[in-house]
């Protein structure tokens, strides 16, 4: 019997949940089939393969408003066993927000690589690929084992990545990376086998309904074990004084490999946001809101932290670790408040202050091979004094005004250097969160929360006070500090920089820089549409009830035969 297109895709749809995870695992083994030396044939199917991902996240994203409004989200059950026995793959409001940014911010990482850097590595699609597939998989799985799997396939593709191009800071750094998150395996082993010790499940949604009903004797053992869980999370969110590793490794590597691994510290923002609002929500008995104060506190240290950090900074690389960085402290604090609406805020602030570190780790590259093009400006690379304050620069007695008019008062800004200049000023404004770009919209989003008196406290029971008032001021200053930095680097570079050449900018480098810019832009004209769908998401997160039935209820397709059945699909979906 044919059936419609409109069921046709309702039948569809959950199954294609399954796709960000499959579709670059199959794509990284044919590029490992290819050999080592058809780097243009990777290139492409890369490519390919990165821009379906992309179209397949967006649709996800599409169906989850859909399902989000009701009580029903996607469910799918791979080895068609019941939750909490088998392996769930969830896709909410958020799992698919996270995996459009993801795919997105790939697509312009592996443009930006096609100019030239895919080529420093032989392994560098099949690795990026690999990348992929561990974060897609941390996004949609329903269970903490299945999680540290996924961690370890995104961590293990990293440490490839971070080595790509080689050279003896890459290599320097990345062993200190690698040394971090093997330390950072161990704790989730250790806390989440302690999870299963007191509650017998490390299934999320069945981990919701057990802790309530823990012993009393077994609740100090339970705060422990999500607190060891909780600080893995937290090394890779970079919490301060976890940190340590993070700008000396993004900085050594690439800058499309910079540009992706800025979405690597939103993986431990996301995965404390999902099991914080699950296993420690309002409805936890005894142990709701655990460890919130924890979460502020280390939130606004951290802030202060990569303020600090940017302030000392000059390098364009390093400037955008510890934008990542001050982006994580900023979504840390917010998340300890465990109020809908600055959780709605945070969540559009999430991928709008991660495009822009990510725009930024490119123009880091672009930047420093154009301050290298020159000898003349020397100078100012040994810090000795600012380019236009060099004695050629300025005219001497006898000389003619009008020929030297040129150079002080100004001339025809190139094409390039014009390009990158723009793209750096977005990227002040977001980070800075100045109006009037997404960053703006973001910040206001969360102090306006955080200045209601009607709104804070309603839920987490946290009123604003000494944390709300330090989680105020510090978005302010740091954004302050963020500017001073910024503009400060800025004005040494595409300012003060009269006696160097016009940038070399090719198209490919372009393009991905010009794209992200676009989205930056897009959340800015189309910010009460996405608040709107933040708002959402943050009301599904501080209501675990409805993920945790829509986990639990799921049931197996039955075998061939039964009910009418023709068994066609190897996996349940809901």
């Amino acid at each position: 019997m044919s059936i419609g297109l409109s069921e046709f895709t309702a039948h569809l749809m959950p199954h294609l949940i399954l796709a960000p995870i499959m579709l670059p695992m199959f794509t990284a083994a044919i590029m490992l089939l290819l050999g080592e030396e058809r780097q243009r044939a990777k290139l492409v199917i890369n490519l390919v393969s990165t821009c379906i991902g992309l179209v397949v996240a967006i649709e996800l994203l599409v169906w989850s408003k859909t399902t989000g409004g009701t009580a029903s989200m996607g469910v799918y059950l791979p080895g068609n066993w019941p939750a909490p026995f088998g392996i769930v793959l969830v896709l909410d409001r958020l799992s698919a927000m996270m995996l459009v940014l993801t795919s997105f911010i790939a697509l312009c990482s592996i443009l930006f690589a096609a100019s030239r850097w895919h080529r420093a590595g032989v392994h560098y699609h099949p690795l990026f690929q690999l990348q992929l597939m561990g974060l897609a998989g941390a996004f949609l799985t329903a269970d903490l084992f299945n999680l540290f799997v996924f961690f370890e396939i995104m961590l293990a593709a990293s440490y490839g990545l971070l080595l790509h191009g080689s050279g003896r800071m890459r290599v320097q750094s990345g062993l200190h990376y690698i040394a971090v998150n093997l330390a950072a395996s161990s704790l989730f082993l250790i806390g989440a086998s302690m999870l299963y010790g007191i509650t017998g499940t490390l299934n999320m949604a069945d981990l919701a309904q057990s802790i309530p009903n823990v012993a009393a004797a077994d609740r100090g053992l339970l705060h422990a074990a999500a607190a060891i869980l909780a600080t893995a999370f937290l090394i890779k969110a970079a919490v301060w004084p976890l940190n340590f590793w993070l700008v000396p490794a993004y900085s050594a590597a690439t800058a499309p490999v910079g540009a992706l691994f800025a979405i690597m510290t939103k993986v431990g923002i996301y995965t404390i946001v999902r099991l914080w609002t699950l296993m420690f929500s309002s409805e936890a008995g005894d142990s709701a809101h655990f460890g919130s104060m924890w979460l502020i506190g280390g939130g606004v240290v951290t802030m202060a932290f990569g303020a600090i950090g940017m302030l000392g900074s000059q390098r364009f690389a390093n400037l955008a670790g510890y934008a990542a960085i001050l982006s994580s402290g900023t979504l840390l604090a917010a998340i300890g408040f465990g109020q809908n609406e600055l959780t709605a805020g945070l969540l559009y602030y999430l991928p709008s202050s991660t495009l822009a570190v990510s725009i930024l780790f490119l123009l880091s590259d672009l930047v420093e091979r154009w301050r290298n093009d020159g000898s003349s400006f020397s100078g100012y690379d040994d810090g000795e004094r600012a380019p236009f304050l060099t004695p050629e620069l300025v005219p001497q007695a006898g000389t003619n005004f009008d020929e030297d008019e040129e150079v002080l008062v100004g001339r025809v800004i190139p094409a390039a250097a014009a390009f990158l200049g723009i793209a750096y000023l977005m990227c002040t404004l977001v980070i800075a969160g100045l109006p009037p770009l997404s960053g703006f919209i973001g910040k206001f989003a969360m102090l306006t929360a955080l200045l209601n008196p009607l709104g804070m406290g309603s839920s987490a029971g946290i009123q604003l006070g000494t944390p709300g008032w330090t989680l105020v001021t510090l978005m302010i200053g740091t954004g302050l500090i963020a500017l001073l930095a910024l503009t400060r680097s800025g004005i040494r570079v595409f300012w003060a920089s009269h006696a160097r050449t016009a940038p070399q900018l090719r198209l490919v480098e372009a393009v991905p820089i010009a794209l992200l810019l676009c989205a930056s832009i897009v959340f800015t004209l189309y910010a009460n549409s996405v608040m709107r769908y933040t708002q959402a998401t943050a009301n599904m997160l501080h209501a675990p009830g409805t993920y945790v039935n829509a986990v639990m209820s799921a049931r197996p397709k039955p075998p061939p035969g039964v009910d009418g059945t023709n068994g066609s699909a190897t996996g349940g979906a809901q």
